[in-house]
């Protein structure tokens, strides 16, 4: 039997929910006023390791995600972030990661000069530790000036650590480095008729190298096979950072750590940070304007060139060559300016307002 139209109430009525719920959405986001304050010490995943109340007895490591208010914004090891959620480290616990603290130094890389993506490496470090052998793989001045070019932009000091030195005297390498100044620590393995304990040889040169990173926040930097896992194990005991050894084909080392880590070091309130070794270090995300600058040693000669040089190979009236040639105080020879044009070169070529 039909209902007659009279027979209808609003209980026959219909309503479709909302598609994504009924509640309201918002643009307010919550200030997480009660975030604590964690050091990201490694990367693993989309997990991210940090060490929180770090020097007190409540010190624990909490391993956090990213909350999704923060996008895609990069964190590193050395950031500092504010966490919320289970902060207490147990297993199987996990917070989040819902602010990046401000940095005071920010290193970079790219794949290659030709790609301008920048890769993150590290946050809140004021010294970058270049490693490199004297021998076994042989030294590369290029990726030397590549990494003080990137810590300049950064606005980090240097220090040159060179490796192996039991195998081939220094000297002749750090000619080149000399007129900048560069601060350097080179080290050995001792024999084992030097070593106390014949077993277990240490490093010559390892204390003078501890001095130089105490109190501070430091990166190693350095292709693989140089020595940096060998050195960080000598540094920070208990770490075992694998390490690798030089393929006699290529003279190149083979990866051995495949994240950065950061880890404190023992009696001090200093940090070190080990990253993966490099095959290269792009400058794609450098400003071409800013090479030079980073060239000290050539940056004070190019002050006698004239208004809008270059200082490529075919500038006109370029004095450069002349004072390089001439060995003035101050010039780092002909190995550093060829450096400095084989980037200038390649990071114009990529520089749209050069095209």
């Amino acid at each position: 039997m039909s209902r007659s139209a009279r027979e209808y109430d609003e209980s026959d009525v219909r309503v479709r929910p909302q598609r994504r719920g009924s509640r309201p959405r918002t643009k307010d986001r919550p200030k997480h006023e009660d975030a604590v304050t964690a050091r990201v010490v490694s990367v693993d995943r989309g997990r991210w390791r940090t060490l929180l109340a770090e020097g007190t007895d409540q010190e624990r490591a909490v391993t956090a995600m990213r909350a999704r208010e923060l996008g895609r914004s990069p964190i590193v090891p050395g950031d500092l972030v504010g966490l919320v959620g289970d902060t207490s480290g147990r297993d199987g616990t996990l917070a989040r990661i819902v602010r990046i603290r401000e940095r005071s130094s920010f290193l970079r890389r790219s794949a290659d000069d030709d790609d301008s993506t920048e890769r993150p490496l590290v946050a809140n470090v004021d010294l970058m530790v270049m490693v490199t052998a004297v021998a076994e793989p042989e030294p590369r001045g290029g990726m030397i000036d590549r990494c003080l070019v990137a810590a300049f932009v950064a606005g980090i000091d240097t220090l040159l650590v060179l490796t192996k030195s039991d195998l081939r005297a220094p000297e002749q390498f750090l000619t080149t480095y000399a007129p900048l100044g560069l601060e350097h620590v080179v080290t050995r393995r001792e024999t084992p008729e030097q070593a106390a304990d014949p077993s277990h040889p240490s490093i010559v040169g390892l204390e003078q190298l501890r001095a130089r990173l105490s109190g501070r926040v430091s990166v190693l930097i350095g292709h693989s096979g140089v020595g940096k896992s060998t050195l960080l194990n000598a540094l920070v005991p208990g770490t075992d950072r694998a390490i690798g050894v030089v393929n006699d084909v290529t003279g190149r080392g083979r990866h051995t750590s495949s994240s950065a880590l950061a880890m404190p070091l023992p009696d001090d309130d200093g940090w070190v940070i080990d990253t993966p070794g490099v095959r290269s270090f792009g400058l794609g995300h450098v400003d071409p304007e800013e090479l030079l600058d980073a060239f000290a040693d050539l940056a004070e000669l190019a002050e006698e060139c004239p208004r809008g040089c270059t200082h490529l190979e075919d500038a006109p009236d370029c004095s450069l060559d002349e004072q390089v040639a001439a060995g003035d105080a101050g010039s780092a020879g002909p190995a550093r300016l060829l450096s400095y044009r084989r980037l200038a070169i390649t990071l114009r070529k990529n520089d749209p307002w050069e095209m």
